[in-house]
């Protein structure tokens, strides 16, 4: 075991961080990372790097012990100066990040790991409905915001390697209809990064399966749907959470299949996730294979996990932090896995020069196994969606502050109220295997709600009971008996399919946990199961999106 107390000596070599540019550019061609201008080959050696927040309780809508809550650890300084020691101990050059909080002050965990050659892998998903939810999905104005926001905070660092779209968002060949909402956050997320002058990756990262549904998913995410050899669309980095070496394993049993598969993938893969638990000790002798010559092709791997993580095979972590938090003990765990790890040597071809010119190829077609269609969403338009919700004639007016307890259950009663009367929620509806979303299904669930309670409140002939809801809805006095909440929607979306580089809203930063209004007048709607149940009003599985992967 390994005790360690962070040193105050720490603490000056972080004054100086902030001033002193340590770590080179990381750039992609093709299916390869590269550092130097193309003439290094650059691998990930990494681990992930995340407190477990409190799980929630297991039921039917949280199958996966997915944690409610979760604790930022790029917010924390002490901890980080803690910590950099063992991680350097690990020799790692990578840490995945899974929920971060825009909220905070990341200065000094960033710089940090800057100065010590550590980069960054952020996922821009949070816990329960702040991700693309694999049950009911979409892409939509709070969940592109969120993703803004995030980046806006971190696009001052030099070490974010890359910002990943969704974790395990697809999990069967049920939810492949979500492709087309994780390939459009991939879109448009890219083209804010461009917009900004970032040259930071987007990246998605996978759950490992049979490959009936696994390898049409990622050719679909890193795919071109109009056929002219455009990266716009696409991913840049796929990563695969991969458990299938377990115990003292070979290549062959291992790792040869899903290298077959992919061998002729047109973007970078790595293992997004590794370290099977299910054959103690944790050997890590998958490490050689995987920066071995078998498998140059793909780009390294993220070790889970440095902290401790509970899952339903066991635990999982390399350390233990004692309850003040001041003393790291390692494990076994992290004494063979820096054996491992200290042991690699990456092979440095092809060069960029050598590797030919990238590829986008068309996109595949659906199958029994893959049901996603290349028509993507529409871009978030934060615009027309406030056009929207300004001109209901019946508006969604909270009646607590805890919004998103309620939006969940009044957005299923009032789509029933509607149905009853001879209306339908298809506006607010999506469908990624048939490539047809409603006219107002990118926008958050506040502003649909507002608009189905007005197609409701229409349709009983603008009976004032019928935009009551409880005491949550009002009439707007300002609308006229004559205007509709279609012919206002239609107005607002002037053309509801367009694709166009977003920008961030008028008012961002907004704390992860908060339930009030973003830039779009809409409320942001994260952190409660409760919302997530009513947005899945149009599911039939009833399964969430996973945000953390415990195996």
């Amino acid at each position: 075991m390994n005790y360690f107390r962070a040193p105050v000596l720490l603490s000056l070599f972080l004054a100086f961080a902030s001033v002193v540019q340590a770590i080179v550019n990381v750039t992609r061609f093709g299916n390869y990372l590269y550092t130097g201008g193309g003439s290094t080959r650059f691998y990930i050696k990494g681990v992930a790097y995340q407190n477990q927040g409190e799980v929630t309780v297991v039921g039917s809508n949280n199958p996966f012990e997915e944690p409610g809550t979760f604790v930022d650890p790029l917010a924390n300084t002490s901890a980080c100066q803690r910590d950099l020691p063992f991680l350097q101990q690990l020799t790692v050059n990578v840490i995945r990040v899974y929920s971060v909080n825009s909220s905070l002050n990341h200065d000094g965990c960033m710089n940090l790991f800057s100065q010590a050659g550590i980069y960054t892998i952020i996922d821009l998903s949070l816990p329960l409905n702040g991700s693309i939810n694999s049950a009911s999905p979409s892409w939509s104005t709070n969940l592109l915001n969120q993703y803004i926001a995030t980046i806006d905070v971190f696009s001052k660092y030099d070490n974010v390697l890359a910002y990943n779209v969704g974790n395990e968002v697809i999990i069967s060949p049920n939810t492949t209809n979500a492709t087309p909402f994780i390939k459009a956050a991939a879109r448009d997320t890219k083209a804010y990064l461009q917009s900004i002058g970032s040259s930071a990756l987007v990246g998605y990262a996978a759950i490992d399966g049979v490959a009936d549904f696994i390898v049409p998913v990622a050719e679909l995410l890193s795919c071109d749907p109009s056929n002219t050899n455009s990266n716009s669309t696409s991913i840049d980095l796929y990563g695969l959470n991969d458990y299938e070496w377990c115990g003292d394993s070979n290549f062959e049993a291992a790792y040869a299949n899903t290298v077959s598969e992919f061998s002729q993938y047109n973007v970078v893969t790595y293992f997004s996730e590794f370290g099977c638990i299910t054959s103690p000790p944790r050997l890590w002798t998958e490490v050689t294979a995987m920066f071995g010559n078998e498998m140059t092709m793909w780009s390294g791997g993220v070790a889970f996990s440095y902290f401790p993580a509970e899952s339903s095979q066991g635990q999982f972590g390399m350390v233990t932090i004692s309850a003040d938090g001041s003393t790291v003990t390692t494990s076994n765990d992290f004494l063979l896995l820096q054996q491992e790890y200290s042991n690699v040597s990456f092979t440095n071809s092809p060069l960029e020069s050598s590797d030919g010119t990238p590829t986008y190829p068309s996109c595949p077609a659906p199958n029994s196994s893959f049901n996603a269609s290349s028509t993507l969403p529409p871009t978030p338009n934060d615009s027309a969606c406030s056009c929207i919700e300004k001109s209901m004639s019946c508006q969604f007016t909270p009646s607590t502050n805890n919004v998103t307890s309620i939006v969940g259950v009044l957005l299923d009663d009032a789509c029933s109220f509607l149905g009853s009367a001879g209306g339908s929620c298809s506006d607010i509806s999506s469908d990624g295997a048939a490539g047809v979303y409603g006219l107002v299904a990118s926008c958050d669930p506040s502003t649909e709600l507002s608009y189905v309670m007005s197609k409701y409140y229409e349709a009983t002939n603008r009976n004032p009971q019928s935009c009551n809801f409880a005491g949550n809805a009002t009439v707007n006095p300002s609308v006229s008996a004559t205007v509709s909440a279609s012919a206002v929607a239609s107005s607002c979306f002037a053309n509801a399919a367009a694709v166009f580089t977003p920008s961030a809203p008028a008012t961002s930063g907004s704390s992860p946990s908060s339930s009030g209004k973003t830039g779009s007048g809409s409320v942001r709607l994260i952190g409660n199961l409760d919302a997530i149940v009513g947005v899945s009003i149009m599911a039939i599985v009833a399964v969430m999106s996973a945000v953390w992967t415990l195996a």
